[in-house]
């Protein structure tokens, strides 16, 4: 038998969960300390509250196929043959963009796609003004309609004024849906705190309709109002700076 040593994560731009597995030898000295300072450096580098698990456990031969053999839970799992690979790939899914937190809400609200919109910058909005760090990479960018994040823009925009379809099609009402974007988020650098924010701006402005948000966005002084536009910028971005000033003014 052989003892096999396995660090477990997730990686959402994958798709998958990933793994890194490390065969224990009983006449290796140092694997224990080896383990731990490749732990110690997943955590120092991807973040204290990375989603990591550990496993040990027999199986036939040094081989997968025999951890898959010896416990079906390791099935589908992707093995990584480096650490540095594994660290790269987590660090990549623990900033959020915007098109996650759009899918978030889609799985809790229906929404047009100028709606969702709103949505989405006020969940930035929000987050940053109350924590000072962004919710997601993306930038925001004023258009005609208020704030508007292009990634999402670009994925929604063919349903014009209808309800959005496509992410919550037969399952809207299902936590089939809900948890894989709730878990994708939670994934993210202060994930449980980026979800406890979006929830309470959800509270706020969920029930509200596209153009009682619209309206909310163009206040007097709000922070689209006060991005200037120019002949050689069709749609200027809304600086984070100019958001953290003015967003009270669109608050209720």
């Amino acid at each position: 038998m052989v003892t096999h040593f396995i660090f477990m994560s997730s990686s959402y731009s994958l798709g998958t969960r990933i793994a890194l597995d490390f065969i224990v030898k009983d006449e290796d000295e140092k694997i224990q300390e080896r383990l731990r300072k490749y732990l110690k450096r997943i955590t120092d580098e991807c973040g204290r509250d990375v989603s990591i698990s550990t496993h040990m456990l027999q199986a036939d031969d040094e081989t997968w196929q025999s951890v898959c053999k010896a416990d079906y839970y390791f099935k589908d799992v992707l093995v990584i043959d480096s650490v540095d690979k594994f660290i790269k790939l987590i660090k990549k899914d623990r900033k959020l963009l915007g098109i996650d937190v759009a899918k978030y809400i889609l799985s809790k609200i229906t929404c047009t796609q100028l709606k969702l919109q709103k949505l989405v910058y006020l969940c930035f909005a929000d987050y940053l003004c109350s924590t000072g760090k962004k919710l997601f990479t993306d930038k925001i960018y004023a258009f005609k309609y208020g704030p508007v994040v292009d990634t999402v823009y670009k994925k929604y925009k063919k349903y014009g004024y209808k309800p959005i379809g496509e992410e919550t099609e037969d399952i809207s009402s299902s936590d089939v849906f809900e948890m894989p974007a709730k878990s994708r988020i939670l994934f993210a650098e202060d994930g449980t705190e980026k979800i406890f924010s979006i929830e309470e701006t959800l509270k706020k402005y969920g029930g509200k309709t596209a153009s009682e948000l619209v309206d909310i966005t163009h206040k007097k002084d709000s922070p689209w109002s006060k991005t200037e536009s120019n002949i050689f910028i069709k749609y200027p971005e809304i600086k984070v700076e100019i958001i953290e000033k003015y967003h009270k003014y669109e608050e209720i």
